[in-house]
């Protein structure tokens, strides 16, 4: 009778036994056809938060993260101080992909006003406008950008380099930076400088609308200080990085009328030149075909249009995006010159 309970506790204990094997990856063994994908884990810089680099920089680690497909990376947003931080620690391999002003990168990558030598990054692709200005309580009585002398005024946040754009726009006005009493903070702190009468104006901006002048015009009443058009015009003529950018009425509280305003370097995703061109193409395409959903997280992905896209902005694009942008056919086969070569660059 021995036997037969052993029998019969066998086939009890049968299919906890299936179920265990199962688990621990007994059965059929594994096809050895299928291909193993690598999990990528990539950092994408950013910059302090306010601004839209914070946010824009975020949904495309999203999108990137989310369709992530074949490639296999696991994408994560990295706030930085900026642009400079991010083409220094992009060289270092800190950083695998990164948000940039275009005015600073054009600088950046010939190694020239104060960077000591030239910066190996590439452009993946040109998204949307920097369009910045100065603001200023209407209670000021500060009224144009002249009226900046002897001032207390915000320039963005230390080491960021927003003095590579706003130095040439100053300087088109009559104006250095020993003129005033320039002050370091970023966007949101600067909003706050504004509303507690620290400074007298600020420097601010971004992809419109960007979140920092909305908040300080929802403060108090704000006035936009107007560029004369004459210097707008040669900073336009003068240098590749400043384009016309109108802000249209509405758009903040208190602007009533549509401000000529200037493009002062749009932002652009940027990785090191080494970057591996597969990973490139992956990553260019990855946010082309899915640019409707950054736009669901931040206005600013409308940018990521044929039209807008690989507007040459003084940065070489990496060999990987140029693949596919001819793939899809918007890749010009002779790109069109900048009104200047590389070493004929006017100093910042």
């Amino acid at each position: 009778m021995h036997w037969k309970r052993l029998h019969r506790s066998a086939i009890t204990l049968l299919p906890a036994l299936l179920l265990w094997t199962a688990a621990c990856g007994g059965g059929d063994a594994p096809d050895s056809s299928s291909p193993k994908v690598e999990t990528r884990f990539m950092s994408l810089g950013t910059a302090p938060p306010g601004g839209a680099f914070f946010v824009v920089g975020g949904a495309l680690a999203e999108v990137l993260e989310q369709h992530q497909g074949e490639a296999g990376w696991r994408v994560s947003a990295e706030a930085t101080k900026g642009t400079q931080e991010n083409i220094r620690r992009l060289a270092r391999g800190e950083l695998d992909l990164a948000l940039a002003n275009s005015a600073i990168s054009y600088f950046a990558v010939r190694g020239e006003g104060g960077w000591e030598e030239a910066q190996e990054v590439r452009a993946i692709m040109t998204l949307a406008p920097n369009v910045a200005l100065f603001i200023t309580p209407k209670s000021s009585g500060l009224e144009s950008i002249s009226d900046l002398r002897d001032q207390r005024v915000v320039v963005g946040p230390a080491g960021a380099g927003f003095e590579y754009f706003i130095r040439p726009l100053l300087a088109a006005h009559g104006l250095t930076y020993d003129d005033f009493d320039p002050l370091y903070a970023t966007q949101v702190g600067a909003v706050d400088m504004l509303g507690d009468g620290a400074a007298g104006a600020a420097f601010l901006g971004g992809a419109v609308p960007t979140a920092s002048i909305t908040q300080a015009a929802a403060g108090q009443e704000v006035h936009f200080m107007p560029l004369d058009e004459d210097a707008r015009q040669q900073l336009i003529n003068d240098y590749l990085f400043f384009r016309p950018a109108v802000i249209p009425a509405g758009t903040y509280r208190g602007l009533e009328e549509d401000y000529p305003g200037l493009d002062v370097g749009s932002m652009h995703l940027i990785v090191p030149a080494a970057q591996d061109e597969e990973v490139v193409y992956q990553a260019t395409r990855t946010l082309y075909e899915n640019r409707a959903e950054v736009v669901e997280r931040h206005p600013a992905g409308r940018a990521i249009n044929p039209a807008n896209v690989i507007r040459d902005t003084g940065t070489e694009f990496h060999p990987g995006a140029i693949r596919y942008y001819r793939e899809i056919g918007i890749w010009p086969d002779e790109p069109e010159a900048g009104p200047e070569s590389p070493g004929d660059s006017p100093s910042p």
